[in-house]
């Protein structure tokens, strides 16, 4: 049977790994994936701007085909996983039975999308491809969800960083050698099967799982569990991607290679916060410490939101005025009209980091309808602005969509976490202001006087004075 250790940690035990670590084990193979990824994204930007084009709009459906095979299953897997009375087989056998049905009904969606937009062979061929080694992670989700409820991330580190060395080896040998896009678009898969194979092995021999053929019943209950976490991501993974397809219609693959190579960087950055500090590792937290000590919660949000605040500054900043630097330097002078929408996009940063944090809160807190709300609004925004405003000026108008959504259902989260939990204080809040306002006005005074990047790191520090304060004077996470 699939043993789990789920009970929240004491302000004096030692044994169980502090967040730092176990966002270490996380963080370690997500760089090393993060750095395959943009070698082979860069590499194969550089090759053909059309391809890239091609493969970032294919990934794009590949990650809403992603969540449509989740359904939401993997945040009550948690609670399915973390009770003491419960079967945890049984609720790993009935989401991974689930999420295989839906991801076969969900392929069936991907080629009837195609075939209405009338894509080409080779483009429905690539996407196809990818979209199904998109959609197989889905599967090991389910596996790596245990290993995180169980407190082994470090397990999960390791079987994520075999997979991506060697799915994106595969890929960047094949680019090496000039393979047509179909065969380049394999890597994909393999570094899915991998891990699907490997999360599987391991919570098999760590905890003796025994897949359990589950009831109709039980099925419907758990979807029915799932499905107001199925229309959130859903909707949250359509309005991140709903201008990608609206640029390929009125802009071409330029157009979206255009506007990719940032979104790549600043949402990547995004993702990784929201990834691994903040659902692999912190809202486990949340939700075990929500029934029995609710000022620790408290405690740990308001600790992490300030964190979240500063290091979003520090972020913007520097892609924001380093973005003519990042985009020639990595991905070359085809891509000039990238530049502006980075300095664009780089504000999605902090929306992203504080909204994130608050979504979780807001789970672990049982108000997951009312967020569901918000993302259905935020939704309907952005696909009333694509339909409007894109065709009448394409890369703007992409980039003001999620610039506006983000905004708006940021606000909306955020504003219920600050009533509800005290998410922000006032001095801190003003004291994030000041650095802010001190910042500028350093680079303003450098600027011109100074070279460039001296001015830059006369208008950081500010920012690293008050992070230094902070941490001198931080209290104490569990």
């Amino acid at each position: 049977m699939l043993m789990s250790n789920h009970s929240p940690p004491g302000s004096g035990e030692a044994a169980p790994p502090r967040i730092l670590q176990k966002f270490a084990y996380l963080l370690s193979a997500r760089w090393v994936r993060e750095a395959l990824q943009t070698v082979f994204l860069i590499y194969l930007a550089r090759v053909s701007s059309t391809t890239y084009g091609e493969f970032m709009l294919a990934l794009g459906l590949g990650g809403i085909l992603l969540l449509v095979a989740e359904f939401g299953l993997n945040l009550p897997l948690v609670s399915l996983l973390g009770k003491k009375d419960g079967d945890p087989d049984a609720a790993l056998s009935q989401v991974s039975l689930l999420k295989g049905v839906l991801l076969v009904l969900a392929l069936m969606g991907v080629l009837g999308f195609m075939e209405w937009q009338d894509y080409s062979p080779s483009l429905k061929h690539v996407m196809f491809l990818l979209s199904a080694g998109a959609g197989l992670e889905a599967l090991s989700n389910s596996f790596f969800v245990a290993l995180q409820v169980r407190g082994r991330q470090d397990l999960q580190g390791k079987v994520k960083v075999l997979a991506s060395g060697l799915g994106f080896g595969y890929g960047l040998i094949a680019l090496a050698l000039g393979a047509p896009p179909l065969a380049i678009a394999a890597f994909k898969l393999i570094e899915s099967l991998v891990n699907l194979g490997g999360s599987f092995i391991l919570v098999r021999s760590r905890g003796g799982f025994r897949f359990k053929w589950p009831s109709l019943g039980r099925l419907g209950s758990t979807l029915q569990l799932g499905l107001v976490f199925a229309l959130i991501e859903v909707s949250a993974i359509i309005y991140n991607k709903a201008n990608l397809f609206f640029l390929q219609k009125y802009a071409g693959a330029h157009g979206v290679a255009q506007y990719s190579v940032t979104w790549q960087t600043v949402d990547g950055i995004s993702g990784l916060v929201s990834n691994l500090l903040l659902q692999s590792i912190l809202f486990p937290l949340f939700v075990q410490l929500w029934e029995v000590d609710r000022a620790k919660v408290r405690q740990l949000a308001q600790n992490t939101a300030r964190w979240l605040l500063a290091a979003a500054l520090v972020v913007m900043f520097v892609l924001f005025i380093e973005s003519d630097r990042i985009i020639t330097l990595i991905y070359g002078p085809k891509y000039p009209e990238a530049i502006w929408l980075q300095k664009l996009l780089v504000v999605t940063v902090v929306f992203a980091f504080m909204h994130n944090l608050a979504a979780f809160l807001m789970i672990s807190m049982r108000f997951q309808r009312l967020l569901l709300i918000f993302y259905l609004g935020g939704l309907a925004f952005n696909l009333a602005w694509c339909t409007l405003v894109i065709p009448r000026a394409p890369l703007l108008g992409a980039a003001l969509a999620m610039v506006l959504t983000k905004g708006g259902v940021a606000c909306l989260t955020v504003s219920f976490c600050q009533r509800r939990l005290g998410l922000i204080s006032r001095r801190h809040l003003l004291q994030l202001g000041l650095t802010v306002l001190a910042g500028a006005l350093l680079y303003l005074v450098g600027h011109g006087r100074l070279p460039r990047e001296a001015a830059e790191v006369l208008a950081l520090a500010p920012s690293l004075l008050l992070a230094g304060r902070w941490w001198l004077r931080r209290d104490k996470i569990p």
